[in-house]
């Protein structure tokens, strides 16, 4: 348990920065829940969703379920106007899996492979940040099975349950 509150307030922190001054946030989750582990932002887009939901508190953010056409989305993303833009992925970094890492948009494409979508996630990142001039912060969860038609893992389920925990802080205590 020790390892999971030291990922969140780690990963708490360094979102904390990542959006500090954000008028106004959008969180965009891809992935497939037909492919394994490729479903956790799937997972953190729908807690993400339900913490919100049932909250008091009306914080500036949006979350979007991008699925494996985040594309789609842009248009919605772009009239709502956010300052920053945090994206959450399964990603090949070739750490264990369940292992989360927060990634420079600069970093995409250099390492950093993010397999099951239509669209390059490098040209999604320039759009966006061109297009919207806003701030983007990527977190990439190292899968452990993208097959098709397997189960999401333990262990990534429980790391994308830590990110949505963390996202939710962040914007709860804002």
């Amino acid at each position: 348990m020790g390892t999971r509150r030291s990922l969140r307030k780690t990963l708490r922190a360094t979102l904390n920065s990542s959006v500090a001054g954000a008028k106004k946030l959008a969180v965009l989750c891809i992935g497939s829940d037909l492919r394994g582990d490729d479903g956790a932002g799937v997972l953190v887009a729908e807690r993400l969703q339900k913490s919100l939901a049932n909250s008091r508190k009306r914080p500036p953010v949006k979350i979007f379920a991008g699925f494996t056409a985040p594309e789609n989305l842009t248009g919605e993303i772009k009239r709502y106007k956010p300052s920053h833009v945090i994206i959450v992925d399964t990603a090949d970094f070739k750490e264990a899996p369940g292992t989360v890492v927060v990634l420079d948009p600069g970093d995409v494409g250099s390492g950093v492979s993010f397999s099951t979508h239509k669209m390059p996630a490098k040209i999604l990142v320039d759009y966006l940040q061109k297009s919207l001039a806003c701030d983007v912060t990527i977190i990439g969860i190292q899968p452990k099975n993208i097959d098709f038609g397997e189960a999401l893992s333990k262990i990534v389920a429980g790391a994308a349950k830590e990110v949505a925990g963390a996202i939710s802080d962040l914007v709860l205590k804002r």
